[in-house]
């Protein structure tokens, strides 16, 4: 899950990884670290989304020399999407993007497991129990 606010965003997920009603580990660590200031939530196939998670790291790591700054939230956010739409037919991803960056701020981008690219206000949840976090929150949707 992750919330933005006026300051910045914040990022949170649950540990386990289950295969059906099999909890196969209960210390996953699904915030992954894209960029100084970018950091994904996420979930499904977790051998998918470590794969695409470190594909993304490791081109927006390239970008950021090429421009010799930062990179922008929306850029990562936008090669996820790039990706998890050339692979949706093999990928089992969902994942948020949240970060920082001096020209938006604070931003949340969610790409589902279809591939395409949404900016979410004021949050986003992802993965089995995405109903019951965001009813939780007074802002909650379903």
């Amino acid at each position: 899950m992750a919330v933005q606010f006026d300051g910045g965003v914040s990022l949170g997920a649950d540990s386990r990884t289950t295969t059906g009603s099999y909890i196969a580990n209960r210390v996953t660590d699904k915030l992954t670290p894209i960029h100084d200031h970018i950091f994904c939530c996420r979930s499904g196939s977790a051998a998918d989304t470590q794969a695409v998670a470190d594909a993304i790291t490791y081109q927006l790591g390239f970008h950021s020399i090429e421009v010799n700054k930062p990179p922008l939230v929306h850029k990562a956010a936008s090669l996820f999407k790039e990706m998890c739409y050339r692979y949706r037919e093999d990928l089992m991803a969902g994942i948020i993007i949240a970060g920082w960056d001096p020209q938006e701020g604070g931003q949340v981008y969610s790409v589902p497991m279809v591939g395409m690219m949404v900016r979410r206000l004021p949050l986003e949840a992802l993965g089995a129990h995405k109903s019951m976090a965001t009813l939780m929150l007074p802002t909650g949707k379903a």
